[in-house]
């Protein structure tokens, strides 16, 4: 493809850096050939100019596209390079928190720095048994593959873990072995699995220090050998260990540690049995040079605990341990006495040396450095014998005598090593890693060359780095190595004569070697990695390895019996030495030591760099006859800073452990590789309609011609298109671009739909606009015209107005003048007239007052006198009504009724409102009458003023009356005066009773304000009470329950651990047997077994068993004593726990019990009280109807008294009086009679509505309510013949409506089965439709067979049933002819003839007799050869359940509890064997778990227990057990049962767990919304459904099978529930652990599919009617893990909405989708690191667990509700097919009339 073609703008690339290593840019300008440069913009928007190399004219490497960015495999990125790769590896580590990721065959691992809860055991469980590329990367898939391997192809594995110090080898390898051991499991009971982990934490304290670099790093190499059986179980393991770092021990760089063991033991000296030691790591040279002896976050005397519980795990004891715990002291006594060794000795070899001549042996001083030296390389080569031992004894712990089939080998060893100073340690490493980068290079080829030739795809040898002359340069003859022992031979060797030796033989022949220009003390070698120059200082003294003869003969003569252990096959001449140890303080151990003793002299002087480059050769030797599996740890930052990755330091690894060479390989061939389906569902949007033909490898050849011109860019496989790199990259382009042309097409057409849509919108409002404006102005028009016209009608009216006013006006005027003037006149007139009238009156006033004067003065004299007396009077009154208004107050206290005293005051205030009236009538009349006298005094004094001058004469006269005059004014003021006060008092007296009411009305006010505040608190306070009771009760109950659940669970799961150790027990006694016998060729196997069982007896097991074991008990002895009574102990506790659990768990029942008890009393209690209430006011009423019966009886008898005196007459007053309060009393009786029978319903409506919470039955509650109104004759009469009625009516409607109901609910059935039988059939036709014309007549037949076959059973029931009833017909006309015929004075005395008597037929009792030497063929053939299929097709449901049943009552009958013990034991144990030999069988399994289960209920139905015999018929009440109380064997059958149900489950998910990833995840429901996106060479399973792969339609077929099969067998529907339950949540379970594993899955499609996969589930699970079990709520984890892959998530607000919505799933689970979520289109978007980590801190206070993965082996515990039978014992006809004619032909149990009769059927 041309460069124009791919560098266009806006393409990416990349280009140098000198910071980041590689840095992306984006072209913004098309490239054309010959252009010297490239215009650039970075990420940050700086513009560039990339100048091009003008020689090479290499373009820059090119971008892939972000939909290839993160993927699980580097070889499925279009562009393989270096920037690419490094890029890959950032975005899954920094963003995506992944730390593994797949390049080819390696698995490449990053140090996270950080405890990652990712090595679980559900993480291993849900690795176990997938394949490589199906889930996420991870050490887990490496070592599946390995273990899968071994057992497919039956050939040796090994791991290879790499990488520099710090970068995780350590753990990768220790997680490797975890997952072998878990899930290999062992062979034996010996824990082997566990003893090779404990290898771990040992080899780490002696072999692991703290580096600059790493805190735990390991200085030496091993290698591990897992062995494994037959049966691909552990069976011991074997250590290989490599270059052992001797010098640490004597020196440590700054920041560093010795081995571990050193301060684990100082950390330790507080200890007792560490006291002696004092040891204190500061105290010691050998752990204080690095100056840090401890480490943040290692707690070392917790590390020494687990090395040494280790070391007793692996068989050394204690002694050994103390032996091996002797440190260095830093006085030389202290150190002698400690090792068992003389000072004098050990001093003495400390500083002097032997030399010896050919006569003289000379003993000679040595200096203070090398006596140091001496001693240094002493306390080195005493470790290294120590390590030397431990690995000894560790290999002598993991070996077994069961023979090794296989093995898988984990290489644990250091990687390529470079530092400022390279010695020969890095020599060495080096070296070894150059032989593993030669065997990875060749194994590589090789996968690349078979892939190719699989295909039949013709290629050419590809170039790849070949390191074998670096190989020989060292390891050749003349090369490095040879040249150092040849050196090492000479006298006087020394590193600069053999540095001269390399220049001279190297320098000019091998281009790989070369001379530093300023040194020649070193030499430099180009490595495959990169050029390391070695300094030549110490390699020959680290070649030798010496050691002082004498100072080893002082150590073998120690008292200290370990210490001469190590060196008791120490050779004389130590220089140079024997051993297989390491070079310059690394040592390799020998494998088999026995056999390193055996070897000569000879070969015990090899030198080091000798002996490392043998062992090297058996390793690579060993892995060569291996398929290796590789693992690069890689180590992203120097300063073990969590999850930060350096992309230099990435980058040296990377280009040192392989990794990019294996890119390169690939990326020289075909590295994209795609199947022709996958290629086809991917790329279908680049093809039309006519390229598509039904031969997919076709169209997908036409296609890619069309599309990519060059065919040197593809080759096409057998079964995949092979693709060059940069090929997916260009098609991904290309699709990209016709999906962006699709989608501006979609858009455009959708802009042109809207724009039209909002213009034809505005178009319709314009014209709406238009009308209305229109309409509007025509209106305004009309309105105007109205106007006008109504304005002239006005101004018309207006001035007609006006003129008329005017007029009327004046008219008014002359008239009110006119009148005016009259009026004048007449007045005048009139008053003329007046005033002559009125001298006349005078004259006649003046004469008839001088008469009557006298009279008047008498008269007033007269009035004052009544005035006195009445104004005493008055003064007497209000001196009283004072009195009375002071003693109110008083009159209050008095008092006790308010409402008494406002009566009264209210009475008092009307009494002086009355007086007061009165008073001031009084007052009144006064006035007026001294008022008229006033006015007639005043008219007198007129006219005697008139007539004054005709009285002059009378002045003294006058003067009197003027006197007189004078004091009648002042007596009217006195009396004004008087009446205002009186007015005063009065209003005064009004306002203070008007006050006092007003206050008194505000005291009662606030009274009743109180009163009813206080009722409104007392009825919150109660309600308030309620609901906390009912949520205290609730939560109490909420908790009960979930304890009770956590018990049964607890209790469950130690059955099923009870149930494992038997098997397991029962296991070894067979082979103990098995063992023992002489000829296995008479061994018995399963199939000899099920066709001998009709021999077998269990008392013959039992003597064999016992017989077997006896002849064994050597071979017991032999095998492990200890096993057994380990076994024995652990059985017997899990019994006890058990029978504690048991017992616990019937408290927690009777708890249970107590407490909802106590609710019910809590709640009888409180009604008690609301019903001792109206009992009260009943009571109340009853007394005062008795009160007025006995009121009534007086009258009556005081009328028939009186009515003889004759006093009593009609008419007579007594007699009217009488009668009166005889009426009153019966009105009275009438209301009291009234309320008794409101009282009377009331209460029995709420005794009505009680009656679920009480016992008492209604007749019962009559008779006390007319019990305890027995006095009212009359009324309990009336109340007794009513409620007599009301029980009838009801009776009688219940009776109907029970009828009716019974009726409507026999039709609903009958058309819920009509309905049913139409959706089958629609359904079957539907299936049917779309199978193949040939499938649809197979699939039509089995139909009509099936429905036939229905119809044959239904019909032999009915036959069964005319067979049943002729038979009883046939009876009774036998017992009518019989009577008939018969009669007394025919019984006469016939000679007796031995005749046949037929068998008489007769009730039976629905017992089964049998005889014990036919128990066991009993249960041999109801249980043992019993096929479950026949049963459920052709018999009623648990029929076996019904005869064991049967048999049993017939032992209970006959008080036989031999035969009850015996019957119940070999049931129990035949159906446990059945089990045990056809577990794997659903069908079997279902079938006895429903027998198992009804034959329970039929113990408990039939127990006597009342709790079991409410549902009974009075005829199964008789059936009842009469002898025997069964109730222990009642829990056993449960706990089998419970067995039963585990095993059902264990078998269900065999079955379903190979369909739920792919029918859940894998397969496309809905086709095309998901597209394939490009993979590596870790193919994952094709989401295209094959003919082997399974779909949603097969779990649902699978499912419907399960349900079928259970409902046959006659399973319980709650049980059913329960069971589908469990299914439900290991689908849902299976199915998010694996989307939460697999990245490819976590992509919005994929959502919708699990949706809709669910929705299907639901649906499976409405047409069975099974909504409310349960099993919807288990799969909410994955609903709303698919709606976390659907929903938006970028802001706050989709942040908030996440967390409210994912409540079922954890915080980590969320976290990790959310990590994984992955686009596989370019125009989904990925989710941002802020985004998160927002999520991350609002779920930061959620209290969960922090497990990742759903338990899957979690089973939910089971309950067993009792389910009586309907079905009468008696009525069950045994059939033939069962084969127990042995217990009817021989003995038939009859009854007749409650005698026993037993007839014998050869009579």
């Amino acid at each position: 493809m041309a460069a124009s073609e791919l560098y266009t703008k806006c393409a990416r690339v990349w280009i140098p850096d000198a910071e980041e290593v590689w840095k992306s840019a984006e072209l913004t300008k098309d490239y054309k050939n010959g252009d010297p440069s490239l215009q650039l913009m970075l990420e940050d928007g700086t513009s560039l100019e990339h100048k091009l190399d003008p020689k090479t004219k290499n373009l820059p490497y090119l971008r892939n596209p972000d939909i290839l960015v993160g993927e699980n495999d580097l070889t499925a990125l279009s562009y393989l390079h270096e920037p690419a790769v490094l890029h890959n590896l950032k975005v899954r580590f920094v963003d995506s928190k992944l730390i593994y990721t797949y390049c080819g065959i390696v698995l490449v691992a990053i140090n996270p720095y950080e405890t990652l809860p990712i090595y679980g055991s559900d993480i291993i469980n849900a690795y176990s048994g997938q394949n490589m590329g199906d889930m996420d990367p991870h050490i887990f898939a490496v070592a599946e593959e390995a273990y899968k391997q071994m057992a497919r192809d039956e050939r040796n594995q090994s791991i290879i873990v790499s990488g520099e110090s710090g970068a995780g080898k350590t753990v990768s390898a220790k997680y490797a072995m975890r997952y072998f051991a878990t899930v290999s499991g062992s062979a034996s009971e010996a824990n082997v699995e566990e003893k090779v982990l404990a290898s771990n934490p040992i080899m780490e304290a002696i072999g692991n220090a703290k580096t600059t670099r790493n805190d735990n790093s390991s200085r030496f190499g091993k290698y591990i050998e897992i062995g494994f059986d037959t049966r691909f179980r552990i069976i011991g393991a074997n250590m290989r260990t490599y270059l052992l770092e001797k010098s640490r021990v004597v020196f440590q760089a700054d920041e560093e540690r010795n081995y571990h063991i050193f301060y684990q033991l100082c950390a330790s000296s507080h200890l007792p049995e560490f006291k002696t030691l004092k040891a204190n790591a500061n105290d010691f040279l050998y752990t204080r040079q690095g100056r840090s002896p401890v480490i943040d976050g290692v707690d070392d005397t917790k590390e020494l605990c687990t090395t040494r519980n280790a070391f007793t795990l692996l068989g050394i004891n204690e002694s050994y341990q103390m032996g091996l715990f002797q440190p260095n002291n830093r006085h030389l006594t202290a150190f002698c006495d400690l090792v068992g060794v003389t000072y004098q000795d050990m001093s003495q070899w400390l500083c002097h040396r032997k030399l010896k001549t050919a006569t003289e042996t000379y003993i000679k001083t040595i200096p203070r450095l090398q006596a140091t030296n001496a001693r240094d390389a002493l306390s080195k080569h005493i470790y290294a014998k120590l390590f030397n031992w431990i690995v000894e004894h560790v290999n002598k712990a993991l070996i077994t005598n069961v023979k090794q089939h296989s093995f898988i080998g984990v290489l644990d060893i250091y990687g390529f090593e470079t530092f400022e100073i390279n010695s020969f340690e890095q020599f060495c490493i080096n070296y070894a890693n150059e032989k593993l980068q030669q065997q990875f290079n060749m194994h590589v080829f090789k996968l690349e060359q078979e892939e190719y030739m699989k295909e039949q795809i013709p290629w050419t040898l590809i170039d790849f780095y070949d390191n074998q002359p670096c190989i020989n340069l060292i390891e050749a003859k003349m090369g490095v190595l040879d040249l150092l022992d040849e050196e090492c031979k000479m006298p006087k060797g020394s590193d600069d004569s053999w540095a001269q030796k390399l220049y001279n033989t190297h320098l000019k022949t091998c281009s790989l070697f070369e001379k530093p220009r300023m040194s020649n003390r070193a030499f430099i070698i180009q490595h495959f990695a990169d050029k390391v120059e070695y300094q030549c200082d110490g390699f020959l003294a680290k070649n030798k390895d010496t050691v002082n003869e004498e100072q080893i003969n002082v150590l073998k003569a120690s008292k200290f019996d370990l210490l001469v252990e190590l060196f008791q096959d120490e050779e004389k001449a130590t220089s140079p030495t024997g051993q297989v140890q390491g070079t310059g303080g690394r040592t390799r151990l020998s494998i088999k030591p026995d056999k390193s003793r055996e070897k000569s002299s000879k070969e015990h002087k090899k030198t080091v760099g000798c002996q490392f480059r043998n062992s090297l050769q058996m390793l690579m030797e060993t892995l060569n006859a291996t398929t290796p599996h590789y693992v690069r740890c890689i180590k992203p930052n120097d300063f073990k800073l969590a999850f930060t990755f350096d992309p230099k330091r990435a980058v040296q690894q990377l280009r040192a452990c392989g990794v990019l060479e294996t890119i390169r390989i690939s990326a020289a061939g075909f590295p994209s590789r795609w199947t022709y389906q996958e290629f086809f569902s991917r790329y279908r949007v680049l093809m039309k309609q006519k390229d598509v033909l039904p031969d997919k490898k076709m169209t997908c050849r036409n296609v890619l011609e069309k599309l990519v011109q060059d065919q040197d860019k593809y080759q096409f496989g057998k079964t995949k298109i092979f693709f060059r790199a940069g090929q997916v990259a260009y098609l991904e382009k290309l699709r990209a671009d016709k999906l962006r042309a699709a989608c501006i097409r979609i858009q455009k057409t959708i802009r042109c739909w809207l724009a039209r849509k909002k213009y034809l919108r505005k178009r319709s409002a314009a014209i709406t606009i238009q009308r209305y404006t229109r309409g509007y102005q025509a209106r305004c028009l009309a309105k105007f015209m109205r106007r006008t016209q109504a304005a002239t009608i006005i101004q018309k009216y207006q001035r007609m107005y006006v003129e008329k006013k005017r007029y009327r006006q004046k008219q008014a005027a002359a008239l009110a003048m006119q009148t005016i003037l009259r009026a004048y006149m007449a007045r005048q007139k009139y008053q003329a007239l007046l005033r002559e009238h009125k001298a006349v009156i005078i004259q006649k006033r003046v004469r008839g007052w001088l008469a009557r004067c006298w009279y008047k003065r008498c008269l007033v004299s007269i009035v004052y006198l009544q005035c006195c007396i009445r104004r005493m009077r008055a003064r007497r009154e209000l001196k009283k009504l004072k009195i009375e208004a002071r003693s109110v107050e008083h009159f209050k206290k008095l008092n006790k009724g308010m409402e008494n005293k406002i009566m009264q005051l209210q009475r008092r205030i009307d009494e002086q409102s009355k007086e007061n009236r009165t008073v001031n009538e009084r007052l009144i009349g006064l006035e007026s009458s001294y008022t008229a006298e006033t006015e007639r005094m005043r008219g007198d004094l007129n006219r005697l003023r008139g007539v004054e001058e005709e009285a002059k004469n009378k002045t003294n006269q006058v003067t009197s009356l003027l006197e007189e005059l004078e004091r009648l004014r002042k007596e009217l003021s006195a009396t004004q005066q008087e009446k205002k006060t009186i007015e005063d008092w009065a209003q005064t007296y009004r306002d203070e009773m008007e006050k006092m009411v007003s206050e008194l009305k505000d005291q009662n006010g606030s009274l009743k304000k109180e009163k009813d505040d206080l009722n409104r608190l007392i009825q919150e306070q109660s309600q308030q009470m309620t609901e906390k009771m009912a949520r205290a009760i609730a939560q109490e109950t909420q908790q009960l329950e979930t304890d009770l659940n956590e018990e049964r669970s607890r209790y469950q799961n130690l059955l099923t651990e009870h149930l494992r150790l038997e098997e397991k027990y029962d296991d070894l006694k067979e082979e103990m047997v098995s063992s023992n016998v002489s000829k296995p060729g008479h061994r018995r196997t399963d199939s000899t077994h099920s066709s001998n069982e009709s021999e077998y007896t269990y008392n013959s097991e039992y003597a064999e068993l016992e017989e077997g074991s006896r002849a064994a008990e050597d071979v017991t002895r032999g095998i492990d004593t200890s096993l057994t009574l380990k076994l024995q102990k652990r059985l017997t506790e899990l019994e006890q726990e058990k029978q504690s659990l048991r017992n616990e768990l019937e408290n927690k029942e009777e708890q249970f019990q107590r407490a909802r008890a106590r609710d019910d009393a809590e709640f009888k209690k409180a009604r008690g009280a609301e019903l001792e209430y109206e009992s009260l006011k009943r009571q109340e009423l009853e007394s005062e109807n008795k009160k007025l019966k006995h009121n009534l009886a007086e009258m009556r008898q005081s009328l028939l008294g009186d009515a003889a005196a004759g006093a009593g007459a009609p008419g007579s007053p007594a007699y009217k009086v009488l009668l009166e309060q005889l009426n009153a009393s019966c009105e009275e009786l009438d209301v009291r009679k009234e309320e008794v029978l409101i009282l009377r319903s009331q209460l029995v409506s709420q005794k009505e509505a009680m009656h679920h919470k009480e016992t008492m039955t209604e007749p019962s509650v009559y008779a006390e309510d007319v019990s305890k109104l027995k006095d009212a004759d009359e009324l309990k009469q009336a109340c007794i013949g009513l409620k007599d009625t009301n029980r009838l009516l009801e009776h009688q409607v219940q009776t109907q409506r029970r009828t009716y109901e019974n009726e409507v609910e026999a039709l609903r059935g009958e058309l819920q089965n009509v309905k049913e039988e139409n959706n089958r059939q629609q359904q079957l036709l539907a299936q049917n439709l779309q199978l193949p014309p040939e499938a649809r007549i197979e699939a039509s037949l089995q139909h009509e067979i099936t429905r036939l076959t229905n119809e044959n059973l239904d019909l032999m029931e009915q036959l069964e049933k005319q067979d049943r009833t002729i038979r009883k017909l046939k009876k009774q006309l036998k017992q009518g002819q019989t009577e008939g015929q018969t009669s007394p004075g025919q019984m006469v005395e016939e000679p007796i003839h031995p005749v046949n008597i037929p068998r008489r037929e007769k009730d039976f009792q629905g017992m089964l007799e049998y005889k014990k030497e036919d128990e066991l063929k009993l249960v041999k053939n109801l249980i043992l050869e019993l096929k479950p299929r026949g049963v459920a097709v052709n018999l009623i449901p648990g029929l076996p359940a019904y005869i064991l049943f049967m048999c049993l009552r017939h032992a209970d009958y006959v008080n036989d509890d031999q035969k009850v013990r015996t019957l119940l034991t070999s049931t129990i144990n035949s159906i446990k064997k059945i089990l045990k030999k056809r577990g794997d069988d659903f069908e079997t399994v279902s079938f006895w778990l429903a027998n198992t289960c009804r034959f329970l209920h039929c113990l408990k139905q039939y127990s006597g227990d009342e709790a079991f015999m409410k549902h009974n018929t009075s005829r199964q009440n008789e059936h009842c057990l009469s002898n025997f109380d069964l109730a222990e064997y009642r829990q056993v059958i449960s706990d089998l049962a419970i067995q039963i149900y585990q095993q059902l489950i264990k078998c269900m998910e065999n079955i379903l767990q190979p369909m739920i990833v792919s029918g859940m995840l894998e397969h496309e429901t809905i086709q095309g919304v998901s597209g394939v996106k490009p993979t590596g060479l870790r193919k994952r399973t094709s989401s295209i459904a094959d003919e082997g792969t399974y779909t949603l339609d097969s779990i649902l077929r699978q499912l419907s099978a399960f349900h079928s099969t259970m409902c046959q067998h006659g399973t319980d529907p709650e049980l059913i529930k329960q069971v589908v339950k469990q299914q439900f949540y290991i689908i849902g379970a299976v199915t998010l652990n694996n989307l939460l594993l697999r990245k490819d899955m976590c992509s919005w499609s994929k959502g919708m599919q699990i949706r809709y996969n669910v929705s299907q589930l639901e649906e499976w699970l409405r047409d069975k009617g099974l909504m409310t079990c349960g099993a919807k709520e288990t799969l909410e984890p994955l609903i709303q893990a698919a709606q976390l892959l659907q929903v938006k998530k970028k802001t706050d607000e989709d942040a908030e909405a996440i967390c409210s919505m994912c409540l079922a799933l954890t915080t980590a689970q969320i976290v990790k989708v959310l990590n994984l979520y992955t686009p596989v289109n370019e125009f989904e978007e990925r989710v941002s690191v802020a985004f998160i980590r927002t999520i991350q801190t609002r779920l930061r206070d959620r209290c969960e667990s922090p497990q990742l993965l759903m338990d899957t082996k979690m089973i939910y515990p089971v309950t067993f509700p009792f389910s009586p039978s309907s079905l009468a014992l008696e009525t069950i006809q045994i059939p033939s097919s069962l084969n127990l004619a042995f217990s009817r032909d021989k003995y038939l149990l009859l009854f007749c009339e409650g005698v026993l009769v037993i007839i014998c059927s050869h009579v």
